[in-house]
C-alpha cells in the first residue's frame, strides 16, 4: 500500500516513543495528602486505603522526611480528631495548642522549604459532620464564612503556605482572601476546591478521618455530578474572589471538567485523585484483576493530560519510589 502517513513509525521502539511522548508525569506534579492523629509512636492503616496511614506527629515527621528524600516537596494535611474535640462551632480548628495547628508549626519548623497546604472546612471539627454551620437541620452559608476565615488565619499563623477551602460555601474564597490580607497574610495562597462534586468516591477518606455527616448528605453545597458547565460558574467566582489555583475533585470521572477549566482560565488547575479512585486500583490489583502499577501511572498521566498542572494523590510516594528505583 502507498501510505504517506504511517503513525506506527513513531511507535516502533521505546526510544522513539519516548521522543514523541506528549505528557510526562513528574514527582514535582504531586501534593501528597497526609493524615494526623493524636498520640505518640502511633500508626494505623486506613482499612479501605491499603498503604495509607494515620500517624501521630512524631511518625508523620519521619514520613515527610522520607518523602522529601524522594523529591516530594508538597503536602496536604488532614486531622483525625476524637469526638470529644468536636462541637457545633468547630472551635478546635482555631485552638493554637490543638493537634492540627501544632502539627503545622512543627512541620514548617523542621521542613521550612516544603509547601504545606491545609484544609479549610468545618467537617473534621464539627459535631454535625458537615462542612458548614448547621442550624435546625440546614447548612447556613454566611455564618459559616466567619468560621472559615478564622480557621484560615489560624492556619496561616501556624505556618501554612497554602489554604484549601474544601467546604463549597458561596463566597468563601473572597471572604478568606480578605480575612488573610487584613491580618497581613498576603503571601498565603488559596487553592480553591472550585468544582467539588457530591461524589461516591469519597468513602475511604471519610473512613480515614472517621468523619461523616450526622444527617443527610452534602448535595446542597457540593456539585451535582451531572453538571459540567456549572463548574465554569464556580471557577469564574473563585477567580474573581482571588483564588490562586483552581481544583477539580474528584479527578478520574471528571477529566472533562479539568479540561474545561484548563481551556477557560489562566490559573493553574489542580485535580484531587481521591480516596475511592485510589482504593479501586489497590483492590483490583490485590485481586489480580489489573496490573496496579501500570493502572496507577496510566490514571495519573490521564489526569495530567486532561490539563491538571498539580495532582493531589495518595499514589505520590509510590510513584516517587518507582522513579527513584528506575
Amino acid at each position: 500500500m502507498n501510505l504517506i502517513r504511517r503513525p506506527r513509525r513513531n511507535r516502533q521502539s521505546a526510544a522513539i516513543r519516548d521522543l514523541v511522548q506528549e505528557t510526562r508525569l513528574e514527582v514535582t506534579d504531586f501534593i501528597f495528602p497526609l493524615f494526623i492523629i493524636e498520640g505518640e509512636k502511633t500508626k494505623t492503616e486506613v482499612e479501605s486505603m491499603p498503604g495509607i496511614y494515620r500517624r501521630s506527629l512524631d511518625l508523620l515527621l519521619d514520613e515527610i522526611q522520607e518523602c522529601v528524600d524522594l523529591g516530594i516537596n508538597a503536602f496536604d494535611l488532614f486531622p483525625n480528631l476524637p469526638e470529644s474535640k468536636k462541637d457545633k462551632y468547630a472551635t478546635e480548628s482555631t485552638n493554637p495548642d490543638g493537634l492540627y495547628l501544632r502539627a503545622i508549626g512543627e512541620i514548617k519548623n523542621r521542613f521550612p522549604d516544603v509547601c504545606l497546604m491545609t484544609d479549610v472546612a468545618m467537617d473534621p471539627y464539627s459535631s454535625d459532620g458537615h462542612d458548614g454551620f448547621v442550624e435546625n437541620g440546614k447548612i447556613l452559608n454566611d455564618p459559616t464564612l466567619e468560621i472559615l476565615g478564622n480557621m484560615a488565619v489560624a492556619q496561616a499563623k501556624a505556618g501554612a503556605d497554602m489554604v484549601g477551602p474544601s467546604d463549597m460555601m458561596d463566597g468563601r474564597v473572597g471572604y478568606i482572601r480578605n480575612t488573610l490580607d487584613s491580618q497581613g497574610f498576603t503571601n498565603v495562597a488559596i487553592m480553591s476546591y472550585t468544582a467539588k462534586y457530591a461524589s461516591a468516591f469519597y468513602g475511604p477518606f471519610r473512613d480515614a478521618l472517621e468523619s461523616a455527616p450526622r444527617f443527610g448528605d452534602k448535595k446542597t453545597y457540593q456539585m451535582n455530578y451531572a453538571n459540567s458547565r456549572e463548574a465554569l460558574v464556580e471557577a469564574e467566582l473563585d477567580y474573581a474572589e482571588g483564588a490562586d489555583i483552581l481544583m477539580v475533585k474528584p479527578a478520574l470521572a471528571y477529566l472533562d471538567v479539568i479540561k474545561l477549566l484548563k481551556d477557560n482560565f489562566d490559573l493553574p488547575i489542580a485535580a484531587y485523585n481521591v480516596s475511592g479512585e485510589y482504593a479501586m486500583i489497590k483492590a483490583a490489583s490485590r485481586n489480580g484483576w489489573i496490573d496496579g502499577e501500570r493502572a496507577m501511572l496510566e490514571s495519573l498521566t490521564a489526569i495530567k493530560r486532561a490539563g491538571a498542572k498539580i495532582i493531589l494523590t495518595y499514589f505520590a510516594k509510590e510513584v516517587a519510589q518507582l522513579k527513584a528505583n528506575a
